[in-house]
């Protein structure tokens, strides 16, 4: 009922948006003379806050059309190189390069959280000179048909393995945020069965690895309540209007919602920041707002499956680190795991996965060669912060970099 009753806000708001942006582009045409005066600067940056906060934001595009390679610009295509799954797609950024280059094979894993693969645009951006980049693209569960099934952890397990064994040998893996728990249990299933596409490192980003561990809020609210009240109160029917009606989900407005409310202060002095610079016509501090929430703001629908069972596996029962995880009745032995480097990175600020939930996977690959481990503790940085920014691409992304190169074939 809560999505229907969204659905219909949305419509009911629409006359009012078109109305806003309408004003917007009345108090900016350069022939209005009020266009040049405060109060019509005022009307307009109002105008313009109120029709941004009542769209409806799509998939943004990825943008990566060229990087610079050896110094020397060169074109970057993007294809959908997999699609064997409906709830998602693997894209290759093919950079123009001479087939004879061998660059480390990465397949990124973005999280299956709230938002578009795209939120890792400044992950790829930052490693694609140096690297062959494959990465999971998620497809927004509103807009699957029933028909094409349903989508689990376990599934998601069996996705990742798919998809190591589709890149081949040499693969290297990284995981960001919540991807690190079913990625580690691909690589621990694999080594069970001494699979040749075994990756050659695992690089984990702030995830869930073991979140008893320096318990975040969001891990407070996991723990706190029981998975039926999560079914009850945070599952939702996709209306009839979307191509997925009928299918169960966690919608992506309601998690947008607990994104914001976490850090509600600094979202509301942010939107105060960008009247007040489009009202001073600063154009830096606009596009620098838009930017950030064009992607922020692009939010979607979860499986609920998928959303229940995460729940109830990674931040409930933690039965990774304990070693009881049952998948399709294969036991998950992270210990079977040694010929796969493994890094791990956290941000001292992180306020999703705390310092040393993502950590916690070195105690539980304990048969992975010393030498073959390494943990990045990046000072002064957030969540975000681990994957995007300044501090990653100056900082982390030169020691994922180096590992990776530094992570070669285990010989026999």
């Amino acid at each position: 009922m809560l999505y229907y009753l969204h659905e219909m806000q949305r419509a009911a708001a629409t006359p009012m948006r078109f109305m806003a942006e309408a004003m917007q582009q009345v108090y900016t045409h350069p022939w209005v003379p009020a266009a040049y005066t405060g109060f019509g600067r005022a009307v307009a940056a109002g105008c313009e806050i109120l029709e941004r906060t009542t769209r409806r934001y799509k998939k943004p595009e990825w943008g990566l059309h060229s990087t610079v390679v050896d110094g020397k610009p060169v074109a970057v295509e993007t294809n959908a190189v997999w699609t064997e799954n409906p709830f998602c797609q693997l894209v290759h950024f093919k950079r123009d390069v001479p087939a004879k280059r061998k660059d480390p094979k990465i397949l990124m894993l973005a999280p299956l959280s709230g938002h578009y693969a795209t939120l890792l645009r400044g992950t790829v951006e930052a490693l694609l000179p140096r690297h062959e980049i494959y990465i999971t693209d998620w497809v927004d569960a509103c807009a699957i048909p029933l028909s094409k099934g349903r989508f689990d952890l376990d599934d998601y397990v069996d996705m990742v393995i798919e998809m190591i064994r589709f890149l081949g040998p040499e693969t290297h893996v990284i995981a960001v945020c919540q991807p690190s728990v079913p990625t580690m249990a691909a690589v621990a299933l694999m080594a069970g069965m001494n699979d040749p596409c075994q990756p050659l490192s695992m690089t984990l980003m702030g995830g869930p690895i073991d979140t008893r561990h320096n318990l975040t809020q969001p891990n407070k609210l996991a723990q706190g309540r029981s998975l039926s009240w999560f079914e009850q109160n945070v599952i939702h029917v996709v209306p009839i209007n979307h191509p997925g009606h009928g299918r169960r989900v966690y919608p992506g407005f309601l998690q947008l919602c607990g994104f914001m409310a976490m850090n509600l202060d600094r979202h509301v002095d942010a939107h105060v920041k960008l009247f007040n610079h489009m009202v001073q016509g600063d154009g830096d501090g606009v596009t620098e707002h838009k930017v950030f929430y064009d992607e922020y703001l692009s939010v979607m629908d979860l499986p609920a499956e998928y959303y229940l069972q995460t729940i109830h596996t990674v931040f409930q029962e933690h039965l990774l680190p304990k070693g009881e995880w049952i998948s399709r009745g294969r036991l998950v032995d992270t210990s079977a795991i040694r010929k796969t480097a493994l890094m791990t990175v956290e941000g001292e600020k992180d306020d999703i996965s705390a310092i040393g939930q993502t950590w916690a996977a070195h105690l539980i690959c304990e048969n992975i060669p010393s030498e073959r481990h390494h943990h990045r503790l990046q000072e002064k940085v957030g969540h975000y912060g681990i994957f995007n920014g300044r501090r990653w691409r100056e900082e982390i992304m030169p020691d994922v970099a180096d590992f990776i190169r530094r992570s070669g074939p285990v010989l026999a």
